[in-house]
C-alpha cells in the first residue's frame, strides 16, 4: 500500500512539473485569467440561473474584451508612444527637461551636474524601448497564441468554476472548517489586493492624469500610467509624479499652471487615498506595507507584470497557512 501511494505521488509531481513546463510560456496570461475569473464570478453566478452558464460566460467574455482588455491595450500603446516621445525630448537636450532631471535627482541623491544626460540612454534607446515593451507579453504571434488561451481558460473557468472548486474541495485532504477558513482568507487578500489597493491606484492616477491634462504637462497618457503603477506602493504614491511636474511648469515659466497643480496634487490627489481607503478597509486582508511592497517587486520578478497583483497573494495566503497549521497541526509544548 505504501509503495502503491509512493508511485502514486511520483507520478503526480512528475506530471506536475511536465504541466508547469506547458503552462510556463503564457503564465501572463493564465493568470491574467484566473484574476478576471475571480473578478467576474460574482456576475456570472447572477447571470447563469437565467440565461444558461454557458451563455452568460460567452456574454462576461465579449463585455470584458470590449469595456476593459481593448481600451486598457489602447492606453498602453499610446503610453508607450508617449514615453517615446518624451525620451526623445531628453535625447534632443530638451533645456527644460534637464532641468527637471536634475532638480528631482538632486532629491534622490543622484548627481547629474556636470555629465550627460546620453550617457543614462543607450544609443539605439528607441528601438530598446520598443523591444521592451513587446517583451511584456513576448512577440506578436505568441501573444496573439496567449490571448486565445486566456479567452478559453476565462470562459471555461466561469463555466465550471463552481465544478473545479468542488473537486479541488474534495481533493485537499483538510477538514471543512479548516478548508472554509483557508478561502475566505485567500478571498479577503484577494479582494483586498484588487479593490483595496488597485482600485485606490487607478483613481489617484485617473486624478494625477486630469490635473496633468488642465496643466498641461506633456505626455499625459505615459504620467497616468506611471502614476497608476506607483501608487501601487505604499508611502510612495501620485506625489512622485504630480510634484515634480508641478516645478517641470515652474521652470517652463508657467507659475499659474504650476500653482494650480500643486494644490491640486495636494488637495484632491493626496486626500482621495485617504477617503478611499477607508471605503473599502472593511474587505481588505490588512497586508502589512512590508509584506505588501515585497509582494508586488517580488511577485514582478517571479510572474511578470502579474505579479503586480500575485506576490502579495501569495505572501498573503502563505500568511494564513502559517497561522492555521501553528494553530491546528502545530506540537503543543
Amino acid at each position: 500500500m505504501n509503495r502503491e501511494r509512493g508511485f502514486l505521488l511520483f507520478l503526480i509531481v512528475v506530471f506536475g512539473l511536465l504541466a508547469l513546463l506547458l503552462v510556463k510560456p503564457f503564465l501572463q496570461f493564465v493568470l491574467a485569467a484566473i484574476l478576471l475569473s475571480y473578478v467576474l464570478y460574482p456576475l456570472q453566478r447572477r447571470l447563469a440561473p437565467r440565461i444558461g452558464p454557458r451563455v452568460s460566460a460567452l456574454f462576461l467574455l465579449i463585455v470584458t474584451t470590449l469595456v476593459v482588455l481593448v481600451p486598457v491595450a489602447t492606453l498602453l500603446f499610446v503610453a508607450a508612444q508617449q514615453a517615446l516621445e518624451i525620451f526623445g525630448a531628453i535625447l534632443r537636450g530638451d533645456p527644460q527637461i534637464l532641468e527637471l532631471l536634475r532638480l528631482v535627482e538632486r532629491y534622490t541623491g543622484i548627481v547629474i551636474e556636470g555629465r550627460n544626460i546620453r550617457e543614462f540612454i543607450p544609443s539605439d534607446g528607441t528601438s530598446q524601448l520598443l523591444q521592451n515593451a513587446m517583451s511584456i507579453f513576448g512577440g506578436i504571434s505568441d501573444a496573439l497564441i496567449g490571448i486565445t488561451v486566456l479567452a478559453f481558460l476565462l470562459y471555461y473557468l466561469l463555466v465550471d468554476g463552481d465544478t473545479f472548486l468542488r473537486w479541488v474541495r474534495r481533493s485537499t485532504p483538510l477538514p471543512a472548517s479548516v478548508q472554509d477558513e483557508l478561502y475566505g482568507e485567500m478571498n479577503r487578500v484577494m479582494w483586498g489586493v484588487l479593490v483595496g489597493n488597485v482600485l485606490v491606484a487607478v483613481v489617484q492616477g485617473m486624478l494625477t492624469g486630469v490635473g496633468l491634462a488642465i496643466a498641461g504637462v506633456p505626455g499625459v497618457v505615459f504620467w497616468t500610467v506611471v502614476t497608476t503603477l506607483l501608487s501601487l506602493l505604499p508611502l510612495i504614491g501620485a506625489s512622485v509624479v504630480w510634484l515634480p511636474a508641478s516645478a517641470y511648469l515652474f521652470f517652463a515659466n508657467r507659475p499659474v499652471s504650476a500653482a494650480f497643480l500643486f494644490v491640486y496634487g495636494t488637495f484632491v490627489v493626496s486626500l482621495s487615498d485617504n477617503y478611499l481607503r477607508p471605503v473599502v478597509s472593511g474587505h481588505e486582508a490588512r497586508l502589512n506595507p512590508g509584506l505588501l511592497v515585497v509582494g508586488i517587486f517580488g511577485g514582478v520578478y517571479a510572474f511578470g507584470f502579474m505579479g503586480l497583483f500575485f506576490g502579495p497573494i501569495v505572501l498573503g495566503v502563505l500568511r494564513s497557512l502559517v497561522t492555521v497549521f501553528a494553530r491546528e497541526y502545530a506540537p503543543r509544548v
